[in-house]
Order: structure tokens, then C-alpha cells, then sequence
């Protein structure tokens, strides 16, 4: 009853009830990750993913990928270098990049920092001992050849001409 009409009170309609949301879903969340190399630069880097697998209103599943609680692009779709911004990314399993890195610090006894890449530093550099210089072709002088001198020079092909002729 209404305390100032003194009338029983109304019941709640469709009209005048207080709306509800529907109930959702679980969201079910998956944690992957993904080693990159970039191709054009040869930069490496390691990224973890939460993947939620949810419902559309039709019922049609689709997925949503998360990093850091941050909604980003699906990784397998385009990926993009960090480094250079180039697309030519290769995708590996999780731990590719840093075996590799563990495998360049056990040669070189040095850790190697994923980064800008760049030339590996040598552990030390070796002198190289000094090229020969060929001698420049000299002449007897200048003047006449003889015409009928020993050395005739053919052509390439006038000399393969002459292998098969025997």
C-alpha cells in the first residue's frame, strides 16, 4: 500500500521494472606467447598474450587479444616490428629468442642483449698480413706487332669451336 495515496501499490509492468542485464557468459582465457624475428633488421623479442575466447549476440564466437591488459591486433594477422616497424616478421614457438641469445652468450662468453641489431663484436681482431700487388703488365716498347707472331688470340667462342673439332 502507498503511505501517501493510501492505495494499494501497483505491481511492476514490463513497462516500469527496473532492467537487468542478461546474464553473461564465462569468458574463457587462454596465455600464449610468441617468439618474432624481424626480417628486414634481424631484431628478435619475446610476447605473451591472453587470448579470451567470447560469444557474440548471434552466437558466433570471436576472439580478443590482450597484452598487459591492453586490447592489441591479432599477432598472427600482421605482425610489426618494434624495432624497424617493417611486416616481414617471422613467428616461432615461445623460447625461440632466447636460446638463441643463450647459445650466443655461451660462444662468445659474453651476454648478448636483445636490441638494435647489429654486428656481433668480435672477441678480439686479428691483423691480416698485407694482399701482393700484381705487377703491372709491361711492353718491350712501343711500335709494331710482328703479323705472324706465335700467340694468335682467338675468341671464346672460336676456341670452344675448337675443343669439340679435336
Amino acid at each position: 500500500m502507498s503511505e501517501i495515496a493510501e492505495t494499494p501499490a501497483p505491481a511492476p509492468t514490463a513497462a516500469t521494472a527496473v532492467p537487468t542485464a542478461p546474464p553473461r557468459p564465462s569468458v574463457h582465457t587462454v596465455h600464449e606467447a610468441y617468439s618474432f624475428a624481424c626480417m628486414k633488421c634481424g631484431y628478435g623479442w619475446e610476447q605473451g598474450y591472453e587470448i579470451e575466447h567470447h560469444v557474440d549476440g548471434k552466437g558466433q564466437p570471436f576472439i580478443v587479444y590482450t597484452a598487459g591488459s591492453e586490447r592489441v591486433p591479432s599477432p598472427l594477422s600482421n605482425p610489426t616490428c618494434m624495432n624497424c616497424g617493417g611486416h616481414i616478421v617471422r613467428i616461432m614457438r615461445e623460447g625461440q629468442v632466447k636460446s638463441v641469445l643463450g647459445m650466443l652468450d655461451q660462444l662468445y662468453h659474453q651476454a648478448i642483449h636483445p636490441g638494435i641489431a647489429g654486428p656481433v663484436p668480435a672477441t678480439q681482431d686479428a691483423p691480416r698480413p698485407p694482399k701482393p700487388r700484381k705487377a703491372p703488365l709491361t711492353h718491350e716498347g712501343p711500335g709494331p706487332v710482328p703479323a705472324g707472331s706465335p700467340s694468335v688470340r682467338r675468341g671464346p667462342l672460336a676456341r670452344l669451336r675448337g675443343l669439340f673439332r679435336g
